[in-house]
């Protein structure tokens, strides 16, 4: 056993004591990894952001969560008013078919899953497309109990009628971010996506997803300890 590893941590655990004298931690476990995680980036330069609870104990994964749920809802209004007055109903219109454009024919399951839709609601979406004859079902050339949807023709226009309109939606919801803090963000909710999709692959009830995702994170964390001794 590294005896000495451990004396390091009870010193860490010691200051974290002596420096927290003002309770502006919680005196647990996880208080004591904030206050870690704080002089982390205080020593790398990172500016510690004030936010609305922080005083109260209201944690940060609280405010991402927040901040992830009021950024998807201005990107829908975005979305609903780059196609008003169009031939689209709903953003998952054009997004099944931006999507279909893009990495070509799929099944129904994969395009679903791509666009992060439970099942019900990806079909009725896909039924919709069809209806309208912007894309086709049709018989997989390796597996004729497979059905391929593929964009039409049709489809390609609709969507090249609106994409101005869309590209510009997609624009402002990026804001005043500099090019390099877009790319520090892409590469922040990459990693959350990472996360996120084996979960969202692997879960078939709804009931069961929290318990799926808190193991799964578990299982992670866990990984990581593993590989840093």
């Amino acid at each position: 056993m590294k005896y000495g590893l451990v004396k390091k941590t009870v010193d860490l655990v010691e200051q974290f004591e002596f420096a927290n004298i003002n309770n502006d931690y919680p005196d647990t476990v996880a208080g004591f990894k904030r206050w870690i995680a704080d002089n982390q980036a205080k020593s790398a330069n990172i500016d510690i952001p004030e936010w609305e609870g922080k005083d109260k104990g209201r944690s940060p994964e609280s405010v991402i969560s927040t901040l992830l749920v009021h950024m998807s809802r201005f990107a829908k209004s975005y979305s609903r008013a780059a196609i008003a007055g169009s031939a689209f109903s709903t953003q998952e219109d054009f997004i099944y078919l931006i999507n279909l454009k893009a990495f070509g024919e799929m099944t129904k399951m994969d395009l679903i899953k791509k666009n992060v839709h439970e099942k019900s609601a990806g079909i009725l979406i896909i039924s919709r497309l069809i209806n309208n004859g912007w894309v086709v079902q049709q018989d997989s050339s390796t597996d004729k109990r497979t059905k391929i949807i593929k964009i039409t023709n049709h489809g390609i226009e609709v969507l090249e009628q609106q994409m101005d309109k869309i590209r510009e939606a997609t624009k402002i919801v990026c804001g005043d971010l500099s090019e390099r803090e877009k790319m520090q963000l892409i590469n922040l909710l990459n990693k959350l996506n990472e996360f996120h999709i084996p979960i969202y692959n692997k879960s078939n009830s709804v009931e069961k997803l929290l318990d799926e995702a808190i193991s799964f994170k578990a299982q992670r964390e866990y990984s990581l300890t593993e590989e840093e001794k």
